[in-house]
């Protein structure tokens, strides 16, 4: 693919501004079984199951809310049925899909490649499905590496952070 799609973010957003590498995005059904594998749920913050309130920290093991409802801080009364959203933060990589999304975004990675910005649904990122022929410096996006695939090649080329040097399967 030569065409490199439309910057909706303008440079401004689902980029790093630290290093300008700009967020990937790939469906999780791509990766599903090591992202699954890796990822841990964030419920939210604890809320009384009566009023909704925000419990404060240090609420405790039980204890009332201000509704007067007597809260069991050690069961999962104070969390949802299901995650708002999955995370990854393992010191090597930084990636989130949101609770209702089939997405995933690469916040951080060792490694990046060259890919097509996304429509307007994420300005500014690039969508890892769409990998560039050439090299294009302003779609430059983290990825994830080729062991995050099942068959150990990741569907676009791959290259280190740190050298630029690409990485084979």
């Amino acid at each position: 693919m030569t065409y490199t799609g439309i910057d909706y973010g303008l440079g401004m957003s689902n980029i790093d501004h630290e290093t300008g590498i700009r967020f990937g995005v790939i469906p999780v059904s791509d990766i599903e079984q090591a992202w699954c594998d890796s990822v841990d749920g964030d419920y939210g913050p604890p809320c009384c199951p009566a009023c909704g309130e925000e419990l404060p920290e240090g609420f405790g093991d039980t204890g009332a809310c201000k509704c007067g409802h007597v809260v069991d801080w050690v069961g999962d009364e104070c969390y949802g049925d299901s995650p708002l959203s999955w995370d990854l933060d393992d010191g090597k990589y930084r990636a989130t899909q949101g609770g209702d999304d089939c997405d995933v975004f690469v916040l951080k990675a060792p490694y990046f490649t060259y890919a097509q910005f996304c429509s307007p649904c994420a300005p500014g990122a690039c969508h890892l499905r769409n990998p560039l022929d050439e090299k294009a410096e302003a779609n430059k996006c983290y990825c994830f590496g080729h062991e995050w695939f099942e068959d150990g090649k990741a569907p676009y080329p791959v290259y280190r952070v740190d050298t630029g040097e690409e990485v084979k399967p």
